[in-house]
């Protein structure tokens, strides 16, 4: 992409506002390749939410996320940070229809608006179908915030004092970011920490796997049970499936 084609993009972004719903309609519409990641990958990762089983008072999958990923906590509001996160919607088509809780984060979409805006391409999607920021090349400028219709990116505005995992990258101010899937650890063999988590405290309502794999667990899950996605309208074909919603 050229710099002539960016500035097409990232104008029709700004002239839609703060609405990712617009800004990818025309994002989706200019015909970009959405992939450019590493090496080349078999395998399809995406996630089943079961909200049938999911308890309203467990915080499981939200304490592992940011223990293993040093996700930012500050205690304000103005700046902390998550990852995944459990959200109150109500059915604005069926004003009676009762809220849900509903646990949301990056849906690490087939074809990520986030990806397409970044000047610099620092967010992209690996040939896996994880989302990634390289946060050695992320400028802060946030159009891939203003971008993505599910509003699952996040901003550091402040450094993290507190380092919880050392093994993995304390976060630092001025770039965006969001869930990874724990695609560190899926690349060694294991589950991500917030569907660890969610096993060990009993509900087990979340599922990550290669739905490119017929045999896989979450391939038979949404084989056998009724899912929806969030806002599939927009195109952007989203990886995180909900039981339940």
């Amino acid at each position: 992409m050229d710099r002539r084609d960016f500035i097409k993009i990232a104008s029709g972004t700004v002239l839609a506002g703060a609405s990712g719903v617009y800004a990818f309609r025309y994002l989706a519409d200019y015909g970009l390749d959405w992939t450019t990641g590493p090496a080349t990958s078999a395998k399809r990762w995406g996630m089943v939410v079961d909200l049938t089983k999911c308890r309203e008072d467990c915080t499981a999958c939200m304490e592992a996320c940011r223990v293993e990923n040093n996700v930012a906590l500050h205690g304000d509001k103005r700046w902390d940070n998550h990852w995944i996160r459990k959200a109150r919607l109500n059915d604005k088509i069926d004003p009676t229809a009762p809220d849900k809780d509903v646990i949301l984060l990056c849906n690490h979409c087939d074809k990520p608006p986030c990806a397409q805006v970044c000047p610099v391409q620092a967010t992209y999607k690996r040939d896996d179908g994880i989302v990634i920021v390289d946060h050695h090349r992320c400028i802060g400028c946030r159009y891939c915030m203003i971008a993505c219709p599910y509003n699952a990116r996040q901003f550091n505005f402040k450094d993290e004092e507190v380092w919880l995992n050392e093994e993995r990258p304390k976060r630092s101010h001025g770039v965006a970011e969001a869930c990874t899937l724990c695609a560190h650890r899926l690349d060694k063999g294991e589950l991500p920490a917030c569907v660890e988590a969610c096993r060990k405290a009993g509900p087990g309502a979340l599922v990550v796997g290669d739905m490119n794999d017929p045999t896989s667990e979450i391939s038979r899950i949404l084989a056998d049970n009724p899912t929806k996605r969030i806002r599939p309208d927009l195109g952007t074909e989203p990886k995180v499936h909900y039981i339940g919603l």
